[in-house]
């Protein structure tokens, strides 16, 4: 009997890890795709082909390419995530938290420009909501007002503000119409706008930069090694 569970439980392993496998390359895949032929070209074939997978296969996990193109932007920003909230948790001011966590967040946005066109790409509902970002500033928004250091009534309506600066603050800084200090400035009117007064909110978000690790994994591999190949064609 207990050989039977081992073998069972065995296999289940196994099968997970090749459902994780073949999931990751059709993420993969999709970064390849979406750097040839953009956001909004790219057809089901296409990231199938590229993935070098079944249809059958590709709908066993995706059920259409924007659902595909959520999990790539997910998948990475997760993992940027992983990253930066060790950084953020040794800070004890909330607003403080909250200025470092966006700006790290937005600086690699920048050295992964791949990634942010695709969180812009597929917006905050399905690029944020219930994924790490959400999770992670919900708790330090809420650990903000708490301490009264955000005069906002409601946890829900500081996220949204803070989500969509994030995000409509990503396109603008991968475009050529970003000024200069442009994620400084963005930091700077989402602390007004949370409450914090105009003197202090400018001297944490014109702050020095904390150090942050670069994320680790074969995704981000896949992203420099696209980015590096499109350096080279251009």
């Amino acid at each position: 009997m207990e050989e039977n569970e081992a073998g069972t439980n065995y296999q289940t392993r196994v099968g997970a890890l090749r459902r994780e496998k073949t999931r990751m390359r059709l993420i993969k895949s999709a970064l390849r795709v979406f750097a040839n032929k953009g956001a909004d070209a790219p057809l089901i074939d296409d990231f199938i082909a590229a993935a070098g997978v079944a249809r059958g296969t590709f709908y066993n996990y995706f059920q259409t390419t924007s659902e595909l193109l959520a999990a790539v932007a997910g998948e990475i920003s997760d993992g940027v995530l992983r990253v930066i909230d060790p950084v953020v948790r040794t800070i004890d001011d909330p607003a403080m938290r909250m200025v470092t966590g966006v700006r790290l967040y937005m600086h690699m946005a920048k050295l992964y420009p791949l990634w942010g066109a695709f969180i812009t790409r597929v917006g905050t509902k399905r690029g944020s909501r219930g994924l790490l970002l959400d999770e992670y500033m919900t708790r330090d928004l809420q650990l903000g007002i708490d301490a009264r250091r955000f005069h906002v009534s409601e946890v829900t309506v500081a996220r949204d503000i803070s989500l969509g600066t994030i995000m409509y603050g990503i396109e603008t800084l991968l475009s050529d119409r970003a000024p200069q200090d442009y994620a400084e400035n963005m930091t700077y009117s989402l602390l007004l706008a949370l409450g914090i007064e105009a003197i202090e909110a400018r001297s944490m978000a014109f702050s020095t930069l904390v150090a942050c690790p670069k994320p680790l994994g074969s995704i981000f591999e896949s992203i420099e090694g696209i980015g590096a190949m499109q350096g080279r064609t251009e």
